[in-house]
């Protein structure tokens, strides 16, 4: 999958106003069967967006033309719940959605997302309802999500400060696996989200055997040289 980084993401806000959407409704069970993580987008929300007979339901959020440029997809309470499928995930990541926003995510479904590439955000949910309301009002309203001051902004000039477990794997710009020394030096912010994880943890080895030899005591030799 391509690198992708931001800092800073401002979209439309497209709103999913349905608490405990488990993860089955995000991507049905039929369509697990792809073994690549490309064309799970076009089945996000399959049983909502499509009729039986796979004409799209005029009234569903994601079907209304006005929220196809929308970026982040802000949704009702215990969003992710259900089974841990990874492929919920993917699917949103497919369709185009960067961020997702919920006054609860499940565990799982949250390092899922971060692991993949999708920001998970938590918020209260007084500030949930602002959202909704900010969407309510004005289908452009805009949602600007900072990375490097870690808030969630509306127009109203409402905000609220969320949190990144970085636990669960999220990159940030300045990499605490691939620009350690850099980050102490500098102390440039770590904040733009990667999707791209596999040259990180490449950078990370290097990393971690560089100070092995550097920690080595002088005259002796790694296992690997004596067997």
């Amino acid at each position: 999958m391509a690198k992708k980084t931001f800092k800073n993401i401002v979209s439309q806000i497209v709103p999913l106003n349905i608490e405990n959407v488990d993860t089955d409704q995000i991507i049905p069970a039929r369509f697990l069967k792809a073994t690549t993580r490309e064309g799970f987008g076009d089945n996000l929300f399959r049983d909502w967006r499509y009729e039986s007979d796979n004409q799209l339901k005029a009234d569903f959020t994601l079907n209304d033309p006005a929220y196809k440029a929308g970026k982040v997809l802000v949704a009702g309470k215990n969003f992710g719940c259900g089974s841990s499928r990874e492929h919920a995930a993917w699917a949103l990541v497919d369709y185009g959605f960067d961020v997702v926003i919920s006054s609860f995510l499940a565990d799982i479904f949250k390092g899922n997302a971060l692991n993949n590439g999708l920001l998970a955000i938590q918020v209260s949910e007084p500030f949930l309802a602002k959202i909704f309301a900010a969407s309510a009002a004005d289908i452009n309203a805009k949602i600007e999500v900072d990375l490097e001051a870690q808030l969630v902004k509306l127009p109203s000039g409402d905000q609220e400060a969320f949190e990144i477990n970085l636990s669960w794997g999220l990159l940030l710009s300045l990499s605490r696996r691939g620009a350690a020394s850099a980050a102490r030096s500098t102390r440039t912010p770590r904040t733009a989200l990667q999707r791209d994880w596999g040259l990180p943890h490449k950078r990370a080895a290097a990393a971690a055997a560089a100070r092995a030899r550097a920690l080595r005591t002088p005259g002796t030799a790694c296992r690997r040289c004596t067997a």
